[in-house]
């Protein structure tokens, strides 16, 4: 079980690693050819309208309430009623997304105003174009995600999770090919056409996967997949009754990324462009560590069976294992992101029209992701355990509390305490006050991935409460995390010793050396303290 676990994970972060290189190379050609433009800020927020019905329908909402049905019918061995509830859930999503999309190119305005109400003029037009455009590939990203649903549960991982991979090649060519002879204006035009070309590479390329490729058995995984609607199947019943509270928990998170982009576009055009390219790095880990975890586990405790209780023991021990994994991934990226983070950024995106005034603006607003990033990751995970107990109304709740702590603490970071942030916190660290066009009110950004991260240890640890008053204790070690904090600490102190010596004219070079450092000393100081998880990543004898 534990191998089984292992490996499954490895696959999800294995796509996950891919796909997410493929989109900070993204990010870097998008830096070079917009910077902290008036175009990268209106792309950055027309791509954010699409992107919520994408994952308000996509891939969280299926893994929450399709994956749990699917895999357990599959684990009965009742693979041809699995394949009907498949059919009937491709149908549903093709028609709902279909009209969704319809009414969204006309309503794009009142959309627009709403994400970005402090867009005005040319930018706003621009906003508004973009979206119009990007719309259409909101259906092929869904259905993305329903190819997803069933590759996972049939434990096939890597496919899925590399698979947008074929998104950012297409928007990475869109920038190459014509960033050098069009305007910005033009240029986020066409790569918004890119954009779609590439939704549509990212669905097909799971086809052949799903309805040609060949299992033990001699038959494709879609053989028994047939297109219907079909409202009377039980198990279909329990997948659309199991949707309605896990689109509103995606959609109450969803509507905290917009208020925090609400009060960036307040901040500047220029607040709003450097939130989002912050977000391309905070997420990563919580990507690449949380839900490779949570997205492995989530097929694997939906197929646990037995008596309550042994059903029960499974969850905690996957739970504990999964924290474990976690923490040991997370805890050393918390710090090197909030040490290390100008030479992350700086490697990442200082070219071109992205100087070294953004690279520091950028930095800081990583420093403020690093409070809940431990708290995200670990969250997806429980969130996952309650999934798989059929229990979408819980996460629901704390998804709630989540969002209104967010708006509120955003609000008030972002604007009252918005001179501790500029004033006293720089100049306790040292730290140099960046100066930019187009950010108005300083480090307001900072306090809105600052108020993300404490809401975000409050939604984890009611998750856990709530979880541990049902199975039982899921509580880590003290001792564990002590020792990878001082492990991580010891190496940040050394990668920046040696940072301090090296230019950021160099900024790829200066990253390799620092995180090569950065690596030798934690993982040295992990095994020294018998952590198993190091043990497991030296190569076997």
């Amino acid at each position: 079980m534990k191998r089984l676990r292992i490996n499954s994970a490895a696959l999800v972060a294995a796509g996950i690693l891919l796909s997410r290189i493929a989109g900070l190379l993204r990010e870097s050609v998008f830096a070079h050819f917009f910077g902290n433009s008036e175009a990268a800020g209106a792309f950055r927020a027309a791509l954010r309208i699409p992107n919520f019905l994408q994952n308000l329908l996509g891939e969280g909402v299926l893994s929450a309430s399709f994956i749990p049905v699917y895999s357990r019918l599959l684990a009965e061995g009742r693979t041809e009623l699995a394949g009907r509830v498949a059919g009937i859930v491709a149908s549903v999503l093709a028609l709902s997304v279909g009209i969704i999309v319809l009414l969204g190119v006309f309503l794009t305005p009142l959309f627009v105003d709403f994400v970005a109400p402090g867009f005005h003029g040319d930018v706003r037009l621009l906003t508004i174009q973009i979206v119009q455009i990007l719309f259409p590939g909101v259906g092929l990203l869904v259905l993305s995600a329903w190819c997803l649903g069933i590759l996972n549960s049939h434990r096939m991982f890597f496919v899925s999770y590399a698979a947008p991979l074929c998104w950012n090649a297409a928007m990475i060519g869109t920038l190459l090919l014509f960033g050098g002879h069009e305007t910005q204006r033009s240029l986020a035009m066409t790569l918004a056409w890119g954009s779609i070309a590439g939704s549509a590479l990212q669905f097909a390329i799971q086809l052949p996967f799903i309805f040609w490729k060949k299992t033990a058995d001699g038959r494709s995984i879609g053989a028994e997949i047939r297109l219907a609607l079909d409202a009377k199947l039980a198990p279909a019943r329990e997948v659309f009754r199991n949707l309605g509270p896990v689109v509103l928990s995606r959609g109450v998170v969803q509507l905290s990324a917009y208020v925090d982009g609400m009060i960036a576009s307040v901040l500047g055009v220029g607040a709003f462009s450097g939130l989002g390219y912050a977000q391309t790095v905070y997420l990563l880990p919580i990507s690449l560590f949380g839900m490779s975890v949570a997205a492995a586990e989530l097929p694997e405790m939906s197929r646990t069976t037995g008596s309550q209780e042994e059903i029960y023991a499974t969850l905690r021990k996957r739970l504990v294992a999964g924290q474990r994994t976690i923490a040991f991934f997370v805890i050393p990226t918390v710090l090197g992101l909030l040490i290390l983070g100008k030479y992350i950024v700086a490697a990442l995106f200082q070219t071109g029209r992205f100087g070294a005034e953004d690279t520091l603006y950028v930095w800081y607003i990583l420093m403020g992701s690093t409070v809940g990033l431990l708290a995200a990751t670990w969250g997806r995970l429980y969130s996952s355990a309650f999934y798989a107990l059929r229990d979408t109304r819980t996460p629901l709740r704390f998804a709630i509390i989540r969002v209104v702590l967010t708006a509120a603490l955003g609000l008030l970071f972002a604007f009252p305490l918005r001179p501790f942030l500029n004033t006293v916190l720089l100049r306790t660290l040292h730290l140099p006050e960046p100066k930019l066009p187009g950010i108005d009110v300083g480090l307001g950004a900072m306090g809105l991935t600052l108020s993300a991260g404490v809401a975000g240890w409050a939604e984890f640890l009611l998750l856990r409460r709530a979880l541990q008053a049902r199975i039982g204790s899921t509580a880590l070690p003290p001792r564990y995390p002590l020792k990878l904090w001082g492990s991580a600490l010891a190496a940040s102190l050394g990668a920046v010793a040696i940072g301090r010596f090296l230019p950021l004219r160099l900024p790829v070079a200066a990253l390799t050396e620092v995180l090569a450092v950065f690596g030798i000393i934690y993982g040295c100081l992990a095994l020294a303290f018998g952590i198993p998880e190091a043990r497991r990543l030296l190569p076997r004898r």
